[in-house]
């Protein structure tokens, strides 16, 4: 079962932006790294980015470097995915996480403990 929600996808055009939002559906988790991935139809959940659970580190895909901001507001118990200049090839389902073992921040599916059910992003060309 879900321990997260994600919400805030949508279908956008090319250049356009999103907002993703990720909240706990039945415990915080303001003492643990968190992370949001994506995948494409057909390809492997990839890494996007991950924040530390004071959001004072963060690391990024390449891919999404320069146009996608991770942020947290632990008095909500929610993380963000903020997307600007969204491209074609952005189109997947995001996934939120949490590291419940409130360690190093990984970059690897396996280095997540809990996951939300998904939303989609579809950006047109």
């Amino acid at each position: 079962q879900a321990q997260l929600v994600e919400s805030g996808g949508g279908l956008v055009q090319a250049g356009g932006s999103l907002r993703l939002s990720c909240a706990p559906s039945r415990r915080t988790f303001s003492r643990n790294a968190m992370a949001w991935f994506r995948q494409a139809p057909g390809k492997e959940r990839e890494f996007v980015a991950t924040i530390s659970w004071n959001g004072g580190i963060t690391h990024y895909a390449d891919s999404v470097k320069g146009r996608f901001t991770i942020s947290r507001d632990n008095a909500k118990s929610t993380v963000y995915l903020q997307m600007n200049g969204l491209k074609p090839e952005d189109t997947a389902v995001y996934y939120c996480a949490v590291d419940a073992a409130a360690g190093a921040l990984g970059k690897r599916v396996d280095d997540y403990d809990y996951w939300g059910q998904g939303t989609q992003v579809t950006v047109s060309s």
